[in-house]
């Protein structure tokens, strides 16, 4: 009965090595074939950063008289003055003048009870009149800026500062910032390759989208900050008026794009 079984097990097993012998190798490189022909989307970033070369200064005068047109007519002599200022200082500045306004300033009423249907409200009158005007100013002379912002001060109010890349020099950085970016999309690709344990040769760029990633803002330049006036009376400034301190810095332009990739 015992040698029976050995056999029975024996016979098992000889024919189980036979049927091994018998299937069909596994082919060779088959983690690669099942990567052949794949397509593959690739996210990619770029940027650049250097130092700003161009200021936009705003100026702006205001004046406040119970007379309209005497605010007008200090308001008017100012901003000539002050133009005139400037482009003494900086003659190769670019100049606008903009946003000249005239509100009338009502006296502040306190709260009234209600009042009959029949009673026709009061109109309020002006007690005062608020005139002012702005200038912009677009400089590459950064170096004076500060002794021309501080002689256009002795008229004119500074209402905002903000500096960024001239054209000139974004046009030029715009060569860098795309090689960098497509720079980018091939490290990518030798990692993605590495990845898939495929040559980085057997993969083909089929597409390369610079505004796939929907960033269509100009790089590198800001929103103009809303220009808001204060409602004091500006007072004349001393003859020795101290220079402003302002800091250029940098700008950083960025880019992103999408490469689409197939895997031969």
């Amino acid at each position: 009965m015992k040698l029976s079984k050995s056999l029975v097990a024996a016979a098992l097993v000889l024919a189980f090595q036979a049927h091994a012998q018998t299937m069909p190798a596994a082919p060779a490189g088959a983690s690669q074939a099942s990567t052949a022909g794949t397509l593959v989307v690739v996210p990619a970033f770029g940027e650049v950063k250097h130092a700003n070369d161009q200021a936009t200064v705003t100026f702006a005068v205001e004046e406040h008289d119970k007379d309209k047109n005497a605010a007008a007519a200090r308001v008017n002599r100012k901003m000539k003055e002050g133009t005139d200022i400037v482009r003494r200082a900086d003659p190769k500045a670019e100049l606008k003048t903009m946003g000249y306004y005239t509100y009338p300033v009502y006296p502040e009423v306190p709260p009234m009870p209600p009042q009959p249907a029949s009673v026709a409200p009061v109109k309020p009158v002006p007690i005062a009149w608020r005139v002012g005007q702005y200038l912009e100013v677009k400089t590459s002379n950064l170096a004076e800026l500060p002794k021309t912002a501080a002689v256009a001060q002795k008229v004119l109010q500074i209402n905002n500062v903000q500096f960024g890349l001239s054209p000139e020099l974004e046009k030029r950085l715009d060569d860098q910032r795309i090689a960098a970016t497509y720079r980018n999309l091939n490290e990518r690709i030798a990692s993605i390759a590495r990845a898939m344990g495929r040559p980085q040769g057997t993969a083909v760029i089929e597409t390369v989208d610079f505004e796939g990633s929907g960033n269509y803002a100009g790089d590198g330049a800001a929103a103009a900050a809303p220009m808001v006036m204060r409602s004091s009376a500006m007072k004349e400034a001393a003859d020795q008026m101290p220079e402003p301190s302002f800091e250029p810095g940098e700008t950083t332009l960025q880019m992103r794009l999408v490469g689409k990739v197939r895997f031969k």
